[in-house]
């Protein structure tokens, strides 16, 4: 095997040179023969030792359906998700989720994480070519009493080249290509996060404002009524016990009303943590919509699981994650070979001693080192064990995050689907509700009906208002999950080996298989 290896030097795995017999009179002319033996033996030890199992993410443990369970929504406007927040019609939620995206420490991370990655990028593509170094040197001496002064100075360039035969460092770089990738994808996940975060946090504080809006109602009714039912007492038209329970029912109230005030507050400030908007400013932008609850535009989601994971970049980012770790094991194989690495230089030389003065061009190739490892305690090993590891690892991570993100999409439409069915027979008993009242309370003022009835028809009336509130909130905030579940207005880049680039009609599955097996960095 050693023979044949020497006979053909393979660099790159394609590009292939013969060492022929003029070659090797002409290395031992020039005195590089036992340079070109030391080569061939390197090369032939990496050979006999390379060898790359092809082991791979199995997708079908995924266990993801070629089409949703849950009814999807098919009675609005499809939206345009880069401009779905836009067609809220309020301009306040629009600033708030840009003050939120701009403060937020989730976002600030993955941009550092972005720089990190980028940094990572340049050093490994950096490892690929040569590095020169510019070198200065200057020096006076006399070497013995009876020698002149002499003194010494250059100026010239260094060079340095680890050649990458075993392909250790482009498994480097594509690892940190990878890597940026998936860092420039988990920054607009991070965005996408952060919008729907200060989005619930504003729809959480209108619906309070509208369940304040039915506290205080409530509140001056008990009120009024605790104050007739004062006078009808005093009158000898109802019992003490009448007014007690009035003045009870009007304290409830009040307590009520004071509970919902203290929570609209504490989401007011839960906005201003997450915007770092100015507090006092932001009451003043709230106020003229008060209670007025978001109403988004619908949009479609009635593609294929697949092609609706492919707009998320959380997919992408996993995906990326799997395929530099498979970019680590390669790296981690090829350092298990010899490694060969040259110097050179050329410098401009001055050299004075006494009278006598010297200068001109020296250059030097070499030395041209191989480097093979033979023993390390099974070090190298033990580093591709654990960059094996790794590897399944992020492949069971993508799979779970395919998984998850599937039931984010399916959740979300069952919520929607559960507050649809529900919308209509809220409206019903809320109308129903509120009518029973005010007949309870015009019979309780002509004095033909009692006190208890009236706070029944009042209970029932609060409680139907309220869960009609809920249900509005909880429709707009399925519809937010959603587009925090689809993705959220991203693209995912146009490359087609992209991981990530699921194109329509195709099952999860069979995208799933274009997984680079450990060791094999490169998207076939």
């Amino acid at each position: 095997m050693v023979r044949s290896r020497c006979l053909f030097l393979q660099f790159g795995g394609e590009s292939r040179a013969r060492l022929s017999v003029n070659a090797r009179d002409a290395a031992r002319q020039l005195g590089l023969l036992p340079l070109a033996l030391a080569l061939c033996v390197a090369i032939s030890l990496g050979g006999c030792a390379a060898g790359t199992p092809k082991q791979s993410v199995e997708p079908g443990a995924a266990g993801i359906a070629t089409s949703w369970q849950a009814p999807l929504p098919h009675d609005g406007k499809l939206a345009d998700l880069s401009l779905w927040w836009a067609q809220f019609g309020d301009p306040l939620l629009l600033r708030l989720i840009e003050s939120g995206q701009r403060v937020s420490p989730t976002v600030a991370h993955a941009g550092a994480r972005i720089a990190e990655a980028r940094t990572a990028l340049v050093t490994g593509r950096a490892s690929l070519l040569p590095s020169v170094s510019a070198v200065s040197a200057g020096a006076r001496e006399r070497a013995s009493p009876d020698d002149a002064l002499a003194t010494t100075s250059s100026l010239g360039l260094l060079a340095r080249w680890e050649l990458d035969v075993f392909g250790a460092n482009r498994a480097r770089a594509d690892a940190a290509q990878a890597r940026l990738d998936g860092s420039t994808a988990a920054w607009h996940d991070a965005r996408v996060s952060a919008a729907a975060e200060v989005a619930l946090g504003y729809l959480e504080l209108r619906a309070c404002e509208a369940q304040r809006n039915q506290a205080e109602v409530d509140a001056e009714s008990r009120a009024e009524i605790s104050r007739l039912t004062a006078l009808a007492v005093k009158t000898g038209l109802q019992p003490p016990s009448a007014a007690q329970l009035a003045q009870a029912s009007a304290a409830q109230g009040n307590a009520a009303l004071a509970s919902q005030r203290a929570q609209c507050d504490l989401i007011v400030k839960s906005i201003v943590a997450l915007t770092s908007e100015d507090e006092s400013a932001l009451r003043r932008d709230l106020e003229p919509h008060s209670a007025l609850l978001p109403k988004p535009v619908s949009l479609s989601v009635g593609a294929v699981p697949a092609e609706v994971l492919a707009r998320r970049p959380d997919i992408l980012a996993a995906a990326r994650e799997v395929m530099a770790a498979s970019a680590d094991i390669a790296q981690a194989k090829a350092q298990r070979m010899p490694s060969i690495s040259v110097v050179g230089s050329i410098e401009t030389m001055r050299l004075s001693r006494g009278s006598i003065s010297t200068d001109g061009t020296v250059w030097r190739v070499g030395p041209i080192v191989v480097t093979m490892p033979i023993f390390d305690s099974g070090v190298r090993g033990a580093r591709v064990a654990v960059e094996q590891a790794r590897y399944d690892a992020a492949g069971a991570a993508y799979l779970a995050r395919l998984r998850e993100a599937v039931r984010e999409v399916e959740a979300a439409l069952v919520r929607l689907q559960s507050s649809a069915a529900r919308r209509d027979s809220l409206r019903v008993a809320a109308i129903g509700f509120q009518g029973s009242f005010a007949a309870a309370e015009a019979r309780y003022r002509a004095g033909v009906s009692s006190l208890f009835e009236l706070e029944d028809a009042r209970r029932s009336m609060v409680a139907a208002n309220s869960a009609l509130i809920d249900e509005h909130r909880e429709a707009v905030a399925a519809w937010i999950a959603l587009y925090r579940a689809i993705g959220g207005g991203w693209s995912p880049p146009e490359p087609a080996n992209a991981v990530s680039g699921l194109s329509g009609g195709k099952t999860l599955q069979a995208e799933s298989r274009r997984l680079p097996p450990a060791g094999r960095h490169r998207l076939e």
